[in-house]
């Protein structure tokens, strides 16, 4: 470990100084900036390697890896975008983004609570909450299992560039049918998964809740619900993501002056592609911020299960 430690050491400044060294002379380089940009990756796989093979069980190593590979990607974004001379409404270069994102604050916050505080998060509650109470009452009916899953699984495949704008004419153009949509994109996943884990206990378990003379909610809440967060959690992150996805694009077919949405549409009309990569850059880090809030809470609460421990 010493000597992985050692080479990680030698080559990590190296990434460094080549990185630095290819975004200075970028501009109008030509292929000269883009081989060094390339070189610099290569030297930053090395260490991410290095880092992966040798350091998997540390945390730092766990967060660093990732943060070279990020600065891989934009680097080599940045360099080939600015050597080539690409032109800008093809494809703006990180720096043109952040630059937008830094003057664009006001109308990025904005946009961020109309699509995903008020249409994404509300619609998610929703039709999770919805889809959980569904599936408890599947789980006490045999009657709805075979009824209510099939017409779910329908629903489910009905496309959203169809359903979308029926629901926005339904609800009107403000975060309401945006919310419906977000119901109808998270019902089914969300209710699958909340299914097959109350089934997840065996005879044999549920047989001995019986010889205690537990009831049905007994049953439920010490038993089945415990046993079923591991496939809980999973539908409510498979859900995290189809939430936003859902809202923006019912944005598309009819909204305020306002939203993630709206903006991508308009500012794409105008050509404004640096508006457009700032849109996508804030949804991609709220809905990873979502999504790790979510396996957070998920280690906590099944901490117990196999897949939690080491």
């Amino acid at each position: 470990m010493n000597a992985a430690m050692k080479s990680i050491g030698l080559t990590l400044p190296g990434f460094v100084i080549l990185s630095g060294l290819a975004l200075s002379v970028a501009d109008g380089s030509g292929w000269v900036g883009v081989v060094l940009a390339l070189v610099a990756t290569g030297l930053g796989w090395f260490v991410i390697r290095g880092l992966a093979r040798h350091f998997s069980g540390a945390g730092w190593a766990r967060l660093s890896a990732p943060i070279i590979l990020g600065l891989l990607i934009l680097v080599v974004w940045e360099v080939t975008v600015r050597a080539m001379q690409v032109p800008f409404v093809i494809l703006p270069p990180p720096s043109a983004i952040a630059v937008k994102m830094s003057t664009s604050l006001p109308i990025l916050w904005g946009d961020f609570v109309q699509t995903f505080v008020k249409g994404a998060l509300t619609g998610y509650i929703l039709g999770c909450g919805a889809a959980f109470l569904t599936a408890v009452a599947i789980d006490r009916s045999p009657f709805l299992q075979r009824g209510l899953l099939p017409v779910g699984n329908f629903v489910a495949a009905l496309p959203i560039i169809g359903t979308a704008p029926i629901l926005v004419m339904w609800f009107g153009f403000d975060w309401q049918s945006k919310a419906a949509v977000v119901v109808v994109m998270v019902f089914f996943p969300m209710l699958v998964n909340v299914v097959a884990g109350l089934q997840e206990t065996t005879a044999m378990q549920r047989d001995l809740m019986h010889t205690y003379a537990a009831s049905y909610r007994q049953t439920l809440f010490k038993l089945r619900l415990p046993a079923a967060m591991p496939f809980i959690f999973n539908g409510l992150k498979i859900s995290s993501t189809l939430a936003l996805i859902g809202a923006i694009v019912a944005e598309f077919f009819g909204s305020p002056i306002i939203g993630m949405g709206f903006r991508i549409s308009t500012s794409v009309g105008q050509l404004a592609l640096d508006m457009v990569w700032a849109e996508i850059v804030v949804a991609a880090i709220v809905g990873s911020a979502f999504y790790g809030i979510l396996a957070l809470i998920e280690k906590g609460v099944t901490f117990w299960h196999p897949s939690q421990r080491g």
